[in-house]
């Protein structure tokens, strides 16, 4: 992830950002939270006191898909609770909203995209849910957590991790969750004009 790390920084520096307000080094990316003192993101921008974006960037290979993406949506929800409910305590002084971005790589491999099947004991699940591969578990995470206003944008990116080293390496699964889509509303809230 400190590719796509170090690319993002890079682009919002040609964009105009000042590379000192762009803080991407482990220590320098706390943000205080409301339920807990601090949560360290993997991206934060700073501009003359004003929080303008966080991102968190996470990935995930197998192969046990199942129990990971539980804790990969809890952790991605409870870390936007967080921050908001900070922002709307007033916490960071900040007007307008920040940006805040979730940037997720799910490894290709045949568990990864295989339909999975769901326990109903009490209730049925959405029907979205139903025999969805966790790519598509991982897109709909992606898609709700930003139309919930949880994240300002979401990326979803499929990888071969034995392709790591080749360029151009990943495939998007959804339009609405490219890295184009990501990157152009990131840079619509940091770049000031």
């Amino acid at each position: 992830m400190n590719g796509f790390r170090d690319a993002i920084v890079e682009l919002m520096v040609k964009a105009g950002v000042p590379t000192d307000c762009i803080h991407a080094r482990r220590g320098q990316t706390y943000l205080p939270g409301f339920f807990r003192p601090t949560k360290e993101w993997d991206l934060a921008v700073v501009v003359e006191g004003q929080f303008l974006a966080a991102l968190e960037l996470k990935a995930q290979v197998g192969p046990s898909f199942g129990n990971n993406f539980n804790n990969r949506a809890e952790e991605a929800l409870g870390s936007a609770l967080d921050l908001w409910t900070a922002y709307r305590e007033r916490v960071f002084q900040t007007v307008p909203p920040p940006f805040l971005g979730f940037l997720f790589l799910l490894e290709e491999a045949p568990g990864s995209r295989a339909p999975v099947s769901v326990r109903e004991p009490h209730f049925p699940v959405l029907a979205e849910f139903r025999d969805a591969s966790y790519v598509k578990r991982y897109e709909l995470l992606c898609r709700k957590m930003v139309l919930e206003r949880h994240y300002t944008a979401a990326c979803f990116l499929v990888a071969d991790r034995t392709k790591a080293r080749q360029q151009d390496n990943y495939s998007e699964p959804a339009a609405d969750l490219s890295v184009d889509a990501f990157l152009l509303e990131l840079l619509r809230h940091v770049v000031r004009g």
